[in-house]
């Protein structure tokens, strides 16, 4: 996927391109998790649109829930969910950061290469 530390560092067109790829990856998942959790709390809390909304992107965003939950299932399904989202937090960071570590780390190597 990237070049090797062989390989001369990518042009900047290639780099942003990366960029731009991961960013709507990391967009794509945020949307399924999304609607994961919107259809979840229409499930198991039979709330409206809005309100499963709201929860679901609190919830993904590390904020907690809006409202009281009533029923034991929404309850359960609220703390996978919420367990889910720390974990969907931390890919989403390593898909977004992928690039810029990668150019960094293999700039930092020829670099050093060059001093040899």
């Amino acid at each position: 996927m990237y070049e090797r530390k062989q390989i001369p560092l990518a042009p900047r067109p290639v780099f942003i391109r990366r960029l731009v790829r991961n960013f709507l990856i990391a967009q794509a998942i945020v949307a399924v998790s999304l609607a994961i959790g919107i259809a979840g709390y229409r499930l198991f809390e039979a709330m409206g649109w809005a309100d499963a909304f709201v929860n679901a992107s609190m919830i993904l965003s590390g904020m907690g829930p809006m409202g009281e939950l009533k029923t034991t299932g929404g309850k359960v399904f609220a703390g996978c969910y919420a367990l889910y989202s720390g974990l969907v937090f931390i890919l989403i960071t390593g898909i977004v950061l992928a690039p810029v570590v990668h150019r960094f780390l293999h700039r930092f190597h020829i670099q050093l290469n060059a001093k040899d």
